[in-house]
C-alpha cells in the first residue's frame, strides 16, 4: 500500500509568499520551511523502512515452517533413543535381544 503525501520537499523548498506590509520575516519564513523540509524527509525514510519491514515479515509468516517439523522429528527419534539406553541400562542386555 503506498502512500502519497500532498507535499513533497521539493514543493514546500519552492513555495513563495507573497510579501504585504508589515509582512513575515523572509528569513524565519525560510528556516521554518528548512526545518519542515528535513522532518518530512525523516518521516518519508521512516514510513519507507517500516513498509519494506513490514513486507520482509509478511514473506517470512507466508513461508511453510518445514523446519519445526524437523527438528520436532529429530526432539522425537533422540528421545526414543534416549529410552531404549535407558531400557538397556535397566534390563541388560536380555531385553534387547527380544
Amino acid at each position: 500500500m503506498a502512500i502519497k503525501s500532498q507535499l513533497t520537499t521539493k514543493d514546500i523548498l519552492d513555495k513563495n509568499f507573497k510579501t504585504a506590509m508589515r509582512g513575515y520575516n523572509q528569513e524565519e519564513v525560510d528556516h521554518f520551511l528548512d526545518s519542515i523540509i528535513q522532518d518530512y524527509e525523516l518521516f518519508n525514510q521512516t514510513i519507507e523502512q517500516l513498509m519494506k519491514e513490514n513486507e520482509t515479515l509478511r514473506s517470512r509468516s507466508e513461508q511453510p515452517r518445514k523446519r519445526v517439523t524437523t527438528s520436532n522429528h529429530q526432539v522425537n527419534y533422540d528421545i526414543l533413543k534416549r529410552v531404549s539406553n535407558l531400557e538397556k541400562a535397566v534390563f541388560g542386555k536380555k531385553y534387547s535381544d527380544e
